[in-house]
This record gives structure tokens, C-alpha cells and sequence, in this order.
């Protein structure tokens, strides 16, 4: 059976820098994304000129600076990860080719085989944070499966989150005997009856 190989992690964006290359439709939609799941992420569009969408949402969040310029490859200093999604397919190889230069994770949108990472499906509760991938073979089940999660999570998650905060911090012993009385008084989630 194939598997999923992906390995999840949830970034700080307001701490990283982002660069995304292109500023079309497709580029609406992965700052779009970006902004969502983090609106202060730290992120510099560049692009010889924006969707109108772009142009608004770079006015409503401070942490993002577009330029107007066709890409050059110094423009990948001090960068943390980079998005490329033009419309020309030579540019956004080269984008890749660079970023393999220099360790930078890259995602060349729709060309999976140079994507070092995908944007898969987030639902978002508070301080809950499920991200949801079919390894790029299904959006659309990704979709469906982050409407039902979002429909199944309670809207009150975050207050338990808050109160099992506070009830870890008074817990004394080592690691492993905290993790004993935590897996105990959570053990309800699992078995809702």
C-alpha cells in the first residue's frame, strides 16, 4: 500500500521569510492561504504586477511587502522558504534550481516533483491545528475531510485547551508521570460514548 511520506510541522511565519514569486491568480491563492492559517507572516510578493486581490490583502497585512520586478536571483537572500507561481514555466524551474543551491525549501505550484513541501488543508479552532494531506493526490478529499473536522470540533475546544493548560502546569513529578496523568484525564476524548 503507498503511504503518505510527508512529515507535517507548523511554522512560525511572522518569524521566517517568505517569498513568493508571481503575482497572478495562482499567487492570490497561495498568499491567500499563507495569510489565513498566519496573517502576520512575514512575506515579500515579487511580480512585474499584482491581482488587484493581492494589491488589497498586502494593505490590510503590514508583514506583507510587494515588489514590483521580475525575479532575480538575489532576491532569495536571507529567505526562508519560497513559493514560485508564475506563468512561465522556465522561470519557475529556475526559481527551484536556485533555491536546491541554496538549502531553500521551495513549492513550484502545481509541479509536484519540484515542491519540497505542499500547502495542504487547515482547520483552525482557536488554538487547535489540524493540517490534512493527501500527498497531492486528492484536493479535493482534503477538502471534504477539513469541512467535516471543522464541523466536529466543538467551538468551546479552545477553553478546554486553556483548562488542561493550567491543569498541566500544576502537576509535579518527571516527564514521564505527567504524561501518565495527562493521557488519563484526557482518555474521555477518545472514548466518547
Amino acid at each position: 500500500m503507498e503511504q503518505n511520506e510527508l512529515y507535517p510541522v507548523f511554522l512560525k511565519l511572522h518569524n521566517l521569510k517568505v517569498l513568493i514569486v508571481g503575482g497572478g491568480n495562482v499567487g492570490l491563492e497561495k498568499l491567500s492561504f499563507l495569510l489565513k492559517s498566519s496573517p502576520n507572516a512575514n512575506v515579500e510578493v515579487v511580480a512585474p504586477h499584482f491581482h488587484l486581490e493581492i494589491k488589497v490583502l498586502a494593505e490590510n497585512h503590514p508583514s506583507v511587502t510587494l515588489t514590483e520586478a521580475k525575479f532575480k536571483k538575489k532576491m532569495l537572500k536571507k529567505r526562508h522558504m519560497v513559493i514560485a507561481c508564475t506563468d512561465d514555466l522556465k522561470v519557475n524551474k529556475r526559481v527551484f534550481d536556485l533555491c536546491r543551491k541554496r538549502y531553500l525549501i521551495c513549492n513550484i505550484a502545481d509541479t509536484p516533483d519540484l515542491c519540497d513541501y505542499y500547502l495542504g488543508g487547515i482547520v483552525t479552532k482557536g488554538n487547535v491545528k489540524i493540517a490534512i494531506s493527501t500527498n497531492g493526490k486528492s484536493p479535493t478529499t482534503a477538502k471534504r475531510l477539513r469541512e467535516f473536522f471543522e464541523e466536529v470540533i466543538p467551538e468551546d475546544i479552545n477553553q478546554m485547551v486553556g483548562n488542561l493548560n493550567e491543569y498541566r502546569k500544576t502537576l509535579k513529578g518527571d516527564f514521564e508521570d505527567k504524561v501518565k496523568k495527562m493521557n488519563e484525564i484526557t482518555a474521555s476524548l477518545k472514548n466518547k460514548e
